[in-house]
């Protein structure tokens, strides 16, 4: 069973968005570290994503006039292509919705197979840079 609550613990959770994305971040040169990460999580939107109780993901959020924005969404290894990835967008896109904004908005790195399940729930390719897929749905 999945269920979300507002995070516990930003360190915990900033740990393992950098275990998660480390590979990405080695590949493309960026400099990020647990601490950085917990810097630009403070102000967002934090949920945990839960399976049976334990906390195995995170949903970051922001809301702005264009409407919500998935800063992030981390499923620890050991439960990713289980569909909870799938899931856990649903829940986002709940939020959305009950913000009342009219659509959410990511931006996924080009190397990522993450953009597949994006594509596959529905959310449409806007731009891309050098690093970057940005994506959007309609709530």
């Amino acid at each position: 069973m999945i269920s979300y609550q507002p995070s516990t613990n930003l360190s915990q959770s900033a740990e393992m968005t950098y275990q998660n994305m480390c590979p990405y971040y080695e590949q493309l040169s960026v400099s990020w570290e647990p601490s950085k990460i917990l810097e630009q999580v403070q102000g967002l939107d934090n949920w945990d994503i839960l399976y049976e109780g334990e906390v195995i993901g995170a949903i970051r959020m922001s809301f702005d006039s264009e409407g919500g924005y998935l800063r992030d969404l981390q499923i620890s290894g050991a439960f990713q292509n289980k569909g909870l990835g799938a899931k856990a967008l649903d829940e986002a896109m709940r939020l959305t919705k009950q913000a009342g904004a009219k659509k959410l908005r990511l931006r996924v790195f080009k190397i990522s197979p993450a953009f597949h399940l994006y594509e596959r729930c529905g959310f449409s390719v806007v731009s891309d840079d050098e690093k970057f897929i940005y994506m959007e749905k309609l709530v």
